[in-house]
């Protein structure tokens, strides 16, 4: 079996007992096929009549957009009546098919002039992730409710200013983390925070999904339907390197974070709502690499990470190549002293003794809507309502934010080096040399020799969870945030 290959340059003669039981698990998991619990009456019929419905803009349409554009149509409580996209086909396209069915939705190009008007009561933010924490800032100076997708921030302290204007404001903010809202994860929470898996030791989070290259690197012309001063808005405007210049914007640190953010924030903020943790722990170490694809791509398409949180140890695992034993999509582990929690982030949660044997699935009752659950904390004005209140995403971006800056300070380095530096780990139940053997087991299976292409480690950071800084790092800091250009700057703390 795999579990027990010989490792070329780090070697081991077997997994732990106890690894072995958490990666079948994880695998079985991983492996089920989840009967999804549907959500109850996404519409929405609402009681107000029709002076009361909330006037809705949409900005960013291309991708995500278009299902927070749908989803607020099909609501008799709303009216979509803004959609805007930088990319004026995408935004006219979308306007047009919604115009022909449906009451008639305005197009702008410029979010600006969506925050300008008085009547819009929502702005819901599905743009790539470098805009995500400014518009959302900038809508909810302006009065407006927002719902902003996943990873809500580019960076650590511009998340932490969306939270600071939704106080000082007074607005309605919800995360784009939809998987709160599932019932069977809420249920698990209340399962686990009972104290049925007794001391919690271990959070695991793994997101394995295939990718291709992204083709080789160049310059690109940008689509001439595309405004790139407001594309870019606080990032630089550099030179086109990448062949598609939608979606693949992902996989460049100027405008996205990386699969770890693109996906494995959705694992992230999942296990932290079963296992009830909160804030952002000790210290970080991120280790990983792009190999195999040879393309244009700047992020990582393996990529671990392990927070201290004192008691409790949070690793992220991230894969783009295939992998084995077959598993796909987010699953999580949280191991307690008394068994464990595996399950899907999409619910369907099974919990087993410390022996792997089954005791419990947790099931739920039909899901709430997310888009409905922030809609009735918009109309309640209780922050509380919400399942994925600003403060919940900003902390699970933040985590993938940390692993990021790790690893983005790291240099390639040997297996034996990397396992050294892994070795000297001081971390609760996690056996981080383990986790390294599997992952170069994992490449070594698609082919990827690290000796010839070596990953990077990156240093351990100690962090200061209070103030979300590092200790003893300037190096670190510098990346807590990042130089705007003007005028789309995200406001410093005095300046909200």
């Amino acid at each position: 079996m795999a579990f027990f290959a010989r490792t070329p340059n780090c070697t081991m003669n077997s997994l732990t007992r106890r690894r072995f039981l958490e990666e079948s698990l994880l695998a079985a998991a991983a492996a089920a096929v989840v009967e999804p619990v549907r959500a109850i009456a996404a519409p929405g019929k609402s009681s107000t009549g029709p002076n009361e419905r909330l006037s809705v803009a949409v900005v960013g349409v291309r991708g995500r957009g278009q299902g927070h554009a749908d989803a607020y149509a099909a609501r008799s409580d709303c009216q979509l009546t803004y959609v805007c996209d930088a990319d004026h086909e995408v935004g006219e396209k979308y306007a047009a098919r919604h115009n022909a069915k449906g009451p008639p939705v305005k197009y702008v190009q410029d979010l600006r002039r969506v925050f300008d008007d008085r009547s819009v009561d929502i702005v819901s933010i599905a743009t790539p992730n470098h805009w995500h924490s400014l518009a959302a800032i900038w809508a909810m100076q302006a009065g407006k409710d927002v719902y902003v997708e996943k990873p809500v921030s580019h960076n650590i302290s511009e998340g932490r200013r969306m939270v600071e204007v939704a106080r000082k404001y007074g607005r309605i903010c919800q995360g784009g983390t939809q998987n709160r809202s599932i019932s069977a994860n809420r249920a698990a929470a209340r399962y686990v925070q009972s104290g049925k898996l007794g001391q919690l030791q271990l959070v695991r989070c793994v997101m394995h999904r295939p990718r291709q290259p992204i083709g080789p690197p160049g310059t690109y012309a940008v689509p001439p339907s595309v405004d790139y001063n407001l594309w870019a808005g606080p990032a630089p405007m550099a030179p086109v390197t990448r062949r598609s210049f939608h979606y693949d914007w992902h996989w460049f640190w100027d405008f996205g974070n990386g699969e770890i953010g693109n996906n494995n924030v959705h694992a992230v903020d999942t296990a932290r709502l079963i296992a009830g943790l909160t804030g952002l722990g000790r210290g970080v170490i991120s280790y990983g690499g792009r190999v195999a694809f040879h393309d244009a791509a700047q992020t990582p398409n393996v990529q671990v990470a392990i927070h201290d949180f004192g008691g409790l140890t949070l690793v992220q695992e991230v894969r783009n190549l295939k992998t084995a034993p077959p598993r796909a999509g987010g699953a999580i582990l949280i191991a307690g002293s008394e068994g464990y929690l595996v399950g899907q982030i999409s619910g369907g949660n099974v919990v087993y003794d410390p022996a792997g044997k089954l005791v419990e699935k947790i099931a739920g009752s039909p899901s709430e809507d997310h888009f409905a659950n922030f809609i009735k904390a918009v109309r309640s004005r209780k922050r509380e309502d919400q399942n994925a209140e600003i403060l919940e995403g900003h902390t699970s971006t933040a985590l993938i934010h940390l692993a990021n800056i790790s690893y983005r300070l790291g240099r390639p380095a040997a297996p034996a080096e990397i396992c050294r530096q892994l070795e000297s780990l001081k971390i609760v139940r996690e056996n981080a040399r383990e986790t390294f053997e599997l992952t170069q087991q994992h490449l070594a299976d698609n082919g990827v020799d690290i000796q010839q292409e070596p990953l990077s480690i990156g240093p351990w950071l100690t962090v200061d969870a209070g103030r979300e800084t590092f200790v003893g790092s300037p190096a670190a800091e510098a990346l807590l945030t990042r130089n705007y250009r003007k005028p789309f700057v995200v406001p410093a703390r005095n300046e909200i």
